[in-house]
């Protein structure tokens, strides 16, 4: 599968209709970006179970805002709808594999009762209102 195009519009389906969804945020003006462009390219053809989306910030500032989004490239991982990757920055092919290996390798369960456990946390450590 290649890239796909991802937008307002099509991101929260995105995400909640596929187990593994990686998104590159990106800017056409932007060199680093237009040199990972090829390597995530590649990636998806190699992985055509992973959704392999492209956030073009200048298209997007919307959503690029929204994922406070300050460096590009920008990569994320959503595994079963959960943030659990973000790194700015170009990588280099066997980079993007393993971030790719560690999200399919991830015990969603443990992660979501880590997430539980810190949310519980943050909750104690709010002042009462």
């Amino acid at each position: 599968m290649s890239t796909r195009e991802i937008t307002l519009q099509n991101l929260e389906n995105t995400i909640s209709d596929n187990d593994i969804v990686l998104l590159d945020f990106w800017a056409e003006w932007c060199g680093p970006c237009r040199a990972f462009g090829p390597v995530f390219e590649k990636s998806s053809e190699d992985h055509p179970g992973i959704v392999f989306g492209k956030v073009d910030t200048e298209a997007e500032q919307q959503l690029a805002a929204g994922f406070q989004i300050t460096s590009i490239p920008t990569l994320m991982a959503f595994r079963e709808g959960v943030l659990v990757f973000a790194q700015p920055g170009a990588l280099a092919g066997p980079q993007l594999e393993q971030v790719i290996t560690a999200v399919e390798g991830l015990d969603m369960d443990d992660v979501r009762a880590k997430l539980a456990e810190r949310a519980a946390e943050a909750e104690q450590a709010a002042p009462n209102s």
